[in-house]
């Protein structure tokens, strides 16, 4: 059995450890080390090949995935069994996505609900969670294979953006790859590192990070002191990058040729291949004035002229969200000393002048965009490795604290390796209606399941007032002082309810007790995962089955005799599935169910609609 060496100090791995950064891209992900020779941070790639590994996952008939560019391939094919794009997932509930949802070729359950969004193969149903830890799973394999040496320590980036569910979801999807997460750091920093700025101790700097992908834009702004970096605003678009230049291109050309929306949405294989010539026609232009393909026998081409044409609004978007962070950070243009630029789409030529025109500065693009954000993360985990004596690492927590939620499960609100102090908030409600209490415990360890954690403290919120399912909020606090006391806090939002107590999370516990169960989170991670997933779908089912039983009791009399049989019996399919250990089972029958309630719920409500429009009411 392995033994992981544990600084408990600083929570960082002693020298000896391999930690390698990963750029976890929404296009592209890749895997970066500070090179044992050079001493330098490098990209690792196989001979002759791209550092770059696509993000995406193809699955084969019995649902073995594959990722990277052996996957792309079926973009064209197999469409609706190839997954791109999944960071744009991440911590998203369907209705967080729904706006966008044809974006994608793939099924992504429309459950009409706020729990975490699935994306369904055949019959098997997979989180946001676990198609990113394929694809982490796959750029740990490639380490180990270049660097002939096991590789479980990561530093993984995020966009600055990301909110706290999103983090957590990408340190799981980490843990499930067989990966020992030790610091999320902001996509925004890692790029800055990478330029070697806020590595000296004195420096005092304003750098604006403008980082233009495949599927997403960020700008940040950042304020480095001293080495430490700190984020004065952000913003951008989350559905706009490289992807939108090649639309442009498929649309000029669609025109062009009388292809229509619905022609490609009919041949998804027309659909990819389009896109596919799009993307080449984008990188072409970058050092040609024309592009000339055949698509289906019909001649396309296209000039750099009207490509920068075409994309200069898409540009102009960018440039809007720059003047919006500039001002959120209360700083002029002229305050901003560098400019890095990030993401394989500042190459193209009319974005790296309209930037340089706006911040009135060249841009620093002399790293390569594609990795200068893996490179970062590399020179972290370097400091992290403490192999870079300059930088002191400020206390950190050695483990991760949360609490109970549904079905014994870990609630982690401040990740294992966060710096001290911190203090972290998250709302929950009620499960039943007229609840008047809730019990908060709190647990330290980095297993998904409570039992296999350390019990820290309890008590119970009382006096909540007596209101429907989901109605109260109820908000936790983790407050972490510099003497590493924890602080837990619970408070009712609406009536000001408050209950604290006061932890000792470290109090008692051994650096042996640390590493195992570090180990034991690594070694379980697989099991954890699946047997959160179980109770997740199960409770889901649970409250599917309890609100479809409310809307029949109420509207049994809107609905046909067979709608009443259909729904009873999938319900009862549900119920069934509900006691079996199979998670995909279980999202089947919910699907099934839903697929049955969707049209007589939207005709209810239509009901009601035009009832309430002629003064009458009809219960919802």
């Amino acid at each position: 059995m392995a033994k992981i060496g544990i600084n408990i100090a600083t929570g960082s791995l002693q020298q000896e450890e391999m930690i390698v950064g990963i750029d976890l891209g929404t296009t592209n992900s890749l895997v970066a080390i500070i090179h044992p020779e050079s001493k330098l941070p490098t990209a690792l790639k196989e001979h002759n090949t791209s550092s770059l590994v696509p993000s995406v996952v193809h699955f084969d008939a019995f649902g073995n995935p594959t990722v990277g560019e052996e996957a792309k391939n079926f973009l064209i094919t197999e469409p609706q069994n190839t997954i791109f794009s999944a960071k744009r997932l991440m911590g998203k509930s369907y209705n967080d996505i729904k706006d966008n949802a044809d974006f994608f070729t793939f099924k992504v359950i429309d459950d009409n609900t706020e729990s975490l969004v699935k994306v369904q193969v055949g019959d098997k149903f997979y989180s946001p969670i676990d198609l990113s830890s394929f694809i982490l799973k796959e750029l740990k394999q490639r380490a180990e294979h270049i660097l002939k040496t096991p590789v479980t320590k990561a530093v993984i980036t995020v966009p600055a953006y990301f909110n706290d569910a999103q983090r957590q979801a990408t340190r799981d999807a980490g843990k499930l790859a067989g990966l020992d997460v030790l610091r999320i750091i902001n996509e925004p920093t890692a790029a800055s590192l990478a330029y070697g700025l806020g590595l000296r101790k004195d420096e005092i700097a304003t750098i604006a990070v403008y980082d233009l992908g495949g599927g997403t834009f960020d700008i940040s702004i950042l304020q480095i002191t001293n080495g430490i970096f700190e984020v004065l605003s952000t913003n951008g678009d989350t559905y706009l990058g490289g992807d939108d230049f090649d639309r442009s291109i498929m649309q000029y050309w669609m025109q062009e040729v009388g292809i229509s929306n619905e022609d490609l949405k009919a041949n998804k294989e027309l659909s990819q291949t389009l896109r596919l010539k799009a993307e080449e026609a984008k990188k072409h232009l970058s050092n040609n004035e024309t592009f000339e393909t055949e698509v289906n026998g019909d001649k396309l081409s296209i000039t750099r002229a009207d490509f920068e044409t075409l994309i200069d609004p898409l540009i102009s978007k960018t440039l809007a969200s720059c003047r919006h962070a500039v001002k959120d950070a209360s700083i002029h243009v002229s305050d901003i000393d560098t400019v890095v630029m990030v993401g394989g789409s500042t190459r193209v030529p009319a974005v790296k002048k309209a930037v340089s025109g706006f911040f009135e500065k060249p841009v620093n693009d002399s790293v390569n965009p594609d990795e200068v954000v893996a490179l970062g993360a590399a020179v972290q985990a370097d400091i992290l490795a403490g192999n870079n004596k300059d930088f002191l690492l400020l206390d950190i927590t050695p483990l991760s604290l949360g609490i109970e939620t549904m079905g014994g499960l870990m609630d982690v609100l401040i990740p294992r390796n966060s710096k001290i102090p911190t203090k972290v908030g998250r709302q929950y409600t009620t499960q039943k209606d007229g609840q008047g209490g809730m019990r908060i415990s709190v647990y330290q360890g980095e297993r998904d399941l409570v039992q296999d954690n350390r019990k820290l403290a309890e008590f119970n919120l009382t006096g909540i007032p007596g209101m429907p399912a989901g109605l109260p909020k109820i908000e936790v606090t983790f407050l972490i002082n510099a003497d590493g006391i924890l602080v837990v806090k619970a408070k009712e939002l609406r009536s000001g309810v408050e209950q604290t107590i006061e932890v000792k999370p470290q109090y008692g516990i051994s650096d042996k007790d640390v590493e195992l169960m570090l180990l034991d989170s690594i070694t379980h991670a697989k099991d954890d995962i699946a047997k959160r997933a179980l109770v997740e779908a199960r409770t889901e089912g649970e409250q599917l089955l309890a609100t479809t039983e409310r809307f029949i009791a109420k509207n049994a009399n809107l609905l046909t005799q067979d709608e009443l049989v259909a729904t009873a019996e999938a319900m009862q399919a549900l119920q069934l599935a509900l006691t079996m250990e199979d998670k995909d089972l279980i999202h089947k029958k919910q699907e099934e169910l839903n697929d049955i309630s969707r049209p007589y719920a939207e005709r209810v409500m239509d009901m009601a609609v035009s009832a309430a429009m002629k003064g009458r009411k009809i219960e919802e």
